[in-house]
């Protein structure tokens, strides 16, 4: 039978408790393991280790870090060690609770720990877990927690920008957001940015100035958008790099615009009207993009990264999921927390974010295939490339076109680009096809025999001083 204590030198009664646990217990970023409370200072910063990182954890005497289990007596000596080891090592204090337990057929001592009020100290020195090992925090990480824990006090997005005034907000730009979100204007450009909450003591706040200012980055050096196109699968070779300035509404655009440019874009025809088809989901893309900027954490001097790599395009921005969230957590769709309320609140006005937070259900609808990931201060989505190839037999099979009164007919970009070129220049042959699209003459010759097949084009005349003739479909 198990039982417990709360960690209180004035207070030993024994509680029963009922462990649900797996066996072999072992060491994670949560979970440490002592052979006994010998090594009871090593636990105390293990402690501090994993409330630094993850504010709440198990620690279990009697266990080696293999998981063998050993055994420990819990007698009240040895609890109340450990409760005033615990009140004396620990700065600032917790109260954890302490618990007997028996693991195969053997007594041992359980600990369980929560604290939010990080950064902690075990004996005046701090430490974060890794993996499953405690590291010394340095004197930059420990200024960075300080630094994380009192902004979370604060809004960055509902401060008064320092020596803004009214006059740097672009009213031509504010109008245009209010027509957008089918709000009126009533001529008066403070009485209507009160309303949505954009002054703070009468000046523009830090959203206002990077939603609507008419020059934010000389206010802000971080709003920026830096987006690179890189030849291979890593960064060693750059084949085209490009930093852009402005307001938000801006750098969401000029971002689509870049990867759109450096991507594979194919076609359909709607009707008479071709449409663009790009490897990448445009909607996913545009979600992407604008949750990063949405999300970002703008106390941090960087800019939001888009890099364009062979194999895939990443989405980059300062800042690790806000309130408590987990990558897991986001992909279930269930979860949303919104480290910018305001900035999410005027996104929102305007159409391009859901109140309740459908963007990662939208992206993965999408693009299944897409990853998320925390990587030291950075927050990264991932969307995976498709091949040319794979990009064209996606349209074949996913969307359905016609040429003049035929429905159902698929074309692919390459099988488009011929049509036009036919329409062009009927005596064009498979070479000059070849050298003007990019592709083998193998392959311009297989398409053509497509096209024929769907009584889209047909040979008129010898191969020779004969002329191509395109059909609107039977």
């Amino acid at each position: 039978m198990e039982s417990s204590v709360m960690a209180d030198p004035s207070d030993f009664i024994i509680r029963e408790k009922k462990l649900d646990y797996e066996l072999p217990l072992k060491e994670s970023e949560t979970i440490e393991l002592k052979r006994s409370t010998s090594e009871l200072k090593e636990a105390i910063i293990s402690i501090v280790a994993i409330l630094n990182k993850h504010q709440s954890g198990e620690l279990y005497f009697g266990v080696k870090d293999d998981g063998t289990i050993l055994g420990q007596e819990p007698g009240r000596k040895t609890l109340r060690d450990i409760s005033r080891a615990i009140s004396e090592g620990i700065e600032p204090s917790i109260h954890p609770f302490i618990y007997q337990v028996e693991i195969e057929d053997k007594k041992c001592i359980l600990v369980e720990f929560t604290g939010s009020n990080v950064p902690y100290f075990a004996y005046g020195r701090a430490y974060v877990r890794v993996a499953d090992e405690d590291r010394r925090l340095s004197i930059h990480e420990l200024e960075s927690m300080i630094l994380s824990k009192n902004r979370e006090r604060l809004r960055w997005d509902t401060e008064g920008c320092r020596n803004a005034t009214l006059d740097d907000i672009s009213e031509e730009k504010f109008i245009a957001f209010l027509k957008s979100a089918g709000r009126p204007y009533d001529g008066a450009l403070q009485k209507s940015m009160d309303k949505l909450k954009l002054l703070c003591g009468g000046k523009p706040t830090n959203a206002a100035v990077i939603l609507f200012g008419k020059t934010p980055e000389d206010f802000f050096p971080n709003a920026r958008l830096r987006c690179a196109t890189f030849a291979r699968e890593d960064t060693s070779l750059i084949l085209d790099m490009q930093d852009h300035y402005g307001d938000i509404f801006y750098l969401i655009g000029q971002a689509e615009k870049y990867v759109l440019a450096n991507i594979h874009v194919g076609m359909r025809l709607d009707g008479l009207k071709r449409v663009d088809v790009p490897e990448i989901d445009r909607d996913a893309l545009r979600e992407g993009i604008i949750n990063a900027f949405c999300h970002r954490d703008y106390f941090e001097y960087d800019s939001v990264n888009v890099a364009v790599f062979r194999n895939r395009v990443e989405i980059r921005n300062k800042g690790l999921l806000y309130g408590g969230l987990s990558v897991e957590k986001i992909r279930s769709g269930m979860f949303s927390e919104r480290r910018n309320e305001l900035i999410a609140d005027i996104f929102h006005e305007a159409g391009l974010i859901e109140k309740w937070g459908a963007g990662i259900r939208k992206i993965l609808a999408a693009e299944p295939q897409t990853s998320f990931e925390e990587v030291g201060t950075q927050f990264i989505v991932t969307f995976r490339r498709h091949e040319p190839e794979e990009t064209e037999k996606a349209t074949d099979d996913s969307l359905q076109d016609k040429v003049g009164d035929r429905v159902g007919e698929n074309l692919n970009q390459n099988q488009q680009k011929i049509l036009d070129l036919i329409q062009t220049d009927p005596h064009i042959s498979a070479r000059m096809l070849s050298e003007a699209i990019g592709i083998s003459q193998r392959k311009v010759e297989a398409n053509i025999s497509i096209l024929k097949k769907k009584g889209l084009l047909r040979r008129v005349g010898p191969a020779k001083g004969g002329h191509w003739e395109t059909l609107s479909g039977k």
